[in-house]
């Protein structure tokens, strides 16, 4: 049977940069169970609530939703478990370096496979206020209608 190559998208934290100001991001890996691996390949997962804490010089992803595996037996995971995530060392000093500075927080960002492997990217964040989403809001809305004049401009739609 061929390896996988590439990278498949399992699950995305799209809320997370509307949410948060994304300072570095990394890829790590995570310790799974099998039947975790068998509903991630199902493109199951849910990122949302998901957090990510050092505890003993060790990263865990928390409240990251992986389904139960349909046709698991007892076997089976728990759907919100802790899950440990694989870092180097200098990572890991880096990261709890940051978060101790006030406001700093890490947040999962992707769930993916890269080359048959379940990866996460987490990302070390600091929350916005209300002002500056409105603000980032405010800006997309301005580049897309720069894009459609420059649009219309192109086509000659705007010449009077």
């Amino acid at each position: 049977m061929a390896r996988e190559q590439g990278r498949k998208l399992i699950a995305q934290n799209r809320k997370a940069r509307h949410d948060y100001h994304i300072e570095d991001t990394f890829e790590a890996g995570m310790v799974l169970q099998g039947t975790e691996v068998k509903a991630l390949r199902a493109g199951r997962a849910n990122l949302v609530d998901g957090f990510v804490d050092i505890e003993r010089d060790e990263v865990w992803l928390h409240a990251v939703h992986i389904p139960e595996y349909a046709q698991g037996t007892w076997t089976n995971h728990a759907a919100r478990r802790k899950r440990k995530l694989l870092l180097h060392r200098a990572e890991i000093e880096k990261i709890a370096q940051k978060t101790a500075q006030k406001g700093y927080t890490i947040i999962p960002l992707s769930l993916y496979f890269s080359d048959g492997r379940a990866k996460v990217e987490i990302a070390l964040a600091k929350g916005k206020k209300s002002y500056d989403k409105r603000h980032s809001i405010a800006e997309r809305q301005a580049d897309r209608e720069k894009q459609q004049a420059l649009g219309r401009q192109l086509k000659g739609m705007d010449r009077v």
